[in-house]
């Protein structure tokens, strides 16, 4: 590949981008040079995934403690202390960047800190000035928050949450998604009065009806203020609080607001279509199943593509880019029947067809149960957990799996694997349950409990 500087560049430092970087120079040899303009580890490791999921931890601590003085131990009054989070949290970031610089490095992958930009199909203009030409080129500059336009006052992103200075005594929350509904939870956990607005019927949308409902519940048990059907119609500011005018009218005023409406592309500014590289109506660059735009030498992975936008999706897009395209060993990215998770109190975990999917496609058999969990139900608390199978009622084979319930997640993780093989109803039932567990209902449920275009029989 003489005649390039290099014979990858990536554009982006975040998981996608990196995997792809490292697995092309460390194990295929190529020479790769990667351009990064913010922190080396992109949304998941520097303001996604791994801050959320410790502020998760620490929002689930007041429940815990509660928990322990209903099972009889004495716990003396806790207090949370924001700035000795923070800094512990900052001290974690920049381990993890650390590393993820040093395997780059190590890979033998050249970093650029800057902006970088196309100039034509194979060479990058630095924001420094320099211009490097590669043979491929690689865009995984993940994706943003999306903010309406006009909103009359500051408000603050998933981005901004992190870098607090303090907490606010308020706050109010736009959004029904995972990532709104995940925020509202922590940042109640921690102490703050929080109300979240939702424009839709329920939140969660695009997940299994049941599964949503009980979450919708969890977090209006959970002291947030969660209202449906509501959206924002204005917003003031006035001195250090927000003045938000609701669609029905009525006002409150809030510490702050944070908005969590969505995500989209970080495609702007690239000189993608100047290229004649296709953008679709969100800004996402269209590619196709092998991860190459309409310009045979450049190629894009993660959340710029808009196809799944989970950080784990995001690494095989780019482990695969890199062995096709250097290492002779030709696969495509499998985006069928991709597993995810929701950390909310109590987590959601789903893999495969909802209900209403399912059962749009053909004859399906649901398999539910809901029940008090053992380790709160002692303690006298009233939570409940979901445990729900979609089989396909002709060839018996489980199509969607949704669980509610503490550690779902990790749960979801297990079950996904029975589903991509294709299990059956029937091999879930030969399966000896572990007792006392929750999961073991995945393999107890015997009975129907509803049918969706079945014909009864007899």
């Amino acid at each position: 590949m003489a005649g390039f500087d290099y014979d990858l560049f990536v554009i982006g430092g975040g998981s996608g981008g990196v995997r792809a970087a490292r697995i092309a120079a460390g194990e295929h040899g190529a020479r790769v040079g990667l351009a990064e303009e913010s922190r080396m580890g992109g949304t998941c490791v520097i303001r996604g995934c791994v801050p959320k999921k410790l502020m998760v931890f620490a929002s689930a601590v007041p429940d815990a403690l509660v928990l322990g003085r209903d099972y009889g131990w004495t716990i003396p009054a806790a207090r949370f202390d924001w700035p000795t989070f923070r800094a512990r949290l900052d001290s974690e970031l920049a381990r993890l960047e650390a590393a993820y610089r040093g395997g780059l490095e190590s890979a033998g992958v050249t970093i650029h800190d800057a902006r970088a930009t196309l100039a034509d199909p194979h060479t990058v203009r630095l924001a420094t000035g320099e211009t490097f030409t590669a043979k491929h080129v690689l865009i995984a500059t993940g994706g943003r928050p999306s903010l309406p336009a006009g909103l009359g006052a500051p408000v603050l992103t998933s981005n901004e949450i992190f870098l607090l200075d303090r907490l606010p005594e308020t706050a109010l929350v736009v959004g029904g998604g995972f990532i709104a509904c995940e925020f509202a939870q922590i940042l109640a956990g921690l102490g703050v009065r929080v109300t979240q607005f939702y424009r839709g019927e329920q939140i969660l949308r695009g997940f299994d009806d049941d599964a949503r409902a009980i979450v919708a519940d969890a977090i209006r048990k959970s002291g947030i203020e969660l209202l449906t059907g509501t959206d924002v119609a204005a917003l003031v500011q006035e001195g250090a609080s927000t003045r938000v005018t609701r669609t029905d009218g009525q006002e409150a005023r809030f510490d702050a607001v944070i908005y969590a409406t969505g995500r989209i592309p970080n495609s702007g500014g690239l000189g993608l279509e100047a290229l004649g590289i296709a953008l679709g109506p969100r800004g996402e660059v269209l590619v196709d199943g092998w991860s190459q735009t309409a310009v045979p030498s450049i190629f894009a992975v993660g959340d710029v593509t808009d196809r799944i936008n989970l950080t784990p999706v995001a690494i095989r897009e780019g482990h695969a880019f890199a062995d096709t395209v250097f290492g002779a060993r030709p696969h495509r990215a499998d985006h069928d029947l991709v597993a995810s998770a929701v950390f909310t109190r109590p987590e959601l975990g789903a893999v495969g067809l909802t209900e209403a999917e399912a059962s749009a496609r053909g004859p399906v058999e649901i398999y539910q149960t809901a029940f008090r969990p053992m380790k709160t139900a002692f303690a006298g608390h009233p939570d409940r957990v979901m445990m729900k199978l979609v089989v396909d009622a002709g060839s018996r084979v489980v199509l969607g799996c949704h669980i509610v319930a503490p550690e779902a997640g990790e749960m979801i993780q297990l079950a996904a694997i029975a589903v991509k093989m294709g299990a059956t109803k029937e091999d879930f039932d030969r399966t000896c349950a572990v007792h006392p567990t929750m999961a073991e209902e995945l393999v107890t449920m015997r009975k129907v409990t509803r049918a969706h275009g079945v014909v009864a029989k007899g």
